[in-house]
């Protein structure tokens, strides 16, 4: 294993359980879910924590500042997010950057060979989109528009034009998140054909249902539990980065303004009350619906990337040409 977990190999954390599955990705493609479905399965558990990210260590070496507070920092901490799983249930965790990270694979290899992998593949043109619209939303991403953002890759490359609140530059280089044949090879170098499942997010969208069951026979635990799946998040747009700051500092307390009045508004309303009524804020204030899709960039873009769709559709012996209407786009 490389990088950050075998650094902390010697933390004590043998007495620990590994997780036995993974959610590996790919982003925008309904991995959360996925995650919210199977955590709610009885003999499943997934910590509360998604995307812990801690196994793609060339991800971790190149964040600029840590993205969430509660990922852990070494494999200690790591495995303590499955310390409350009972000695019955199959443990997992859900990482969409897993599939585009370059060492996780053969990380989650060393920790767990025995791991079922799970992956979610989505139409390249509109996985794009969404995730674009996610980097703007979590203002890792400054040019609204995807046509431009896609024309600033080389400059990004060469570490120019990235916005200062991006935590991962790499991204942003939109076209490296569509390796799919390459990033699937990286795990079937590591863990034989039983262990992978690869999913496709049209199956997902059109039944949500049937595609958890898939899973959770893949997983080897009971299939017939009730199932809920829900739209978890979803695609929209940023309307102002502006209000979406301000709202980001009344939740963490921050600006002059909330300095004042904090120990007021504290003493009124609990915290889950704050921090539902700022979520309600954001949701009505701050996020609407995404733009209409423009027809031509998604066409340029499908263009752009047919050889990788046919490529991936002899890989996995599937006709996604004709799915995703690849074989109509000239």
């Amino acid at each position: 294993m490389s990088s950050e977990p075998t650094d902390h190999a010697g933390t004590g954390s043998s007495n620990l359980r590994v997780p036995d599955f993974f959610i590996v990705g790919q982003p925008k493609s309904g991995t959360t879910a996925l995650y919210e479905a199977l955590r709610a399965h009885p003999q499943l558990y997934m910590p509360d924590l998604k995307e812990p990210v801690f196994l793609a260590s060339d991800l971790l070496a190149g964040l600029r500042r840590p993205t969430v507070r509660a990922r852990p920092q070494n494999l200690e901490e790591y495995l303590a997010l499955f310390v409350d799983a009972t000695p019955e249930q199959r443990m997992g965790e859900a990482s969409s950057l897993y599939l585009w990270s370059r060492t996780a694979a053969a990380n989650i290899a060393q920790l767990q060979p025995q791991a079922r992998i799970v992956a979610i593949l989505r139409e390249p043109a509109s996985m794009l989109r969404s995730l674009h619209l996610q980097l703007l939303q979590d203002h890792s991403e400054t040019e609204p528009d995807l046509h431009k953002a896609l024309a600033l890759e080389d400059e990004r490359r060469r570490g120019k034009r990235i916005p200062r609140s991006a935590p991962r530059p790499a991204a942003l280089l939109y076209s490296e998140h569509v390796r799919y044949v390459e990033q699937l090879c990286r795990y079937r170098e590591v863990f034989s054909a039983e262990q992978m499942l690869v999913l496709i997010y049209d199956d997902f969208r059109a039944d949500n249902e049937g595609t958890v069951r898939r899973v959770l026979r893949f997983l080897g635990v009971d299939d017939t539990q009730p199932i809920e799946v829900t739209d978890a998040n979803p695609t929209v747009r940023l309307r102002s980065k502006q209000l979406d700051d301000v709202v980001r500092s009344v939740a963490g307390g921050g600006g002059p303004v909330m300095r004042v009045v904090k120990g007021p508004v504290k003493g009124l309303t609990s915290r889950r009350l704050r921090h539902g009524a700022l979520r309600v804020a954001r949701r009505r204030l701050v996020y609407g619906e995404p733009r209409p899709v423009d027809d031509a960039l998604m066409l340029e873009l499908r263009r752009r990337f047919s050889d990788e769709v046919v490529a991936l559709s002899e890989y996995l012996e599937r006709d996604l040409v004709s799915l995703w209407g690849y074989d109509s786009i000239n």
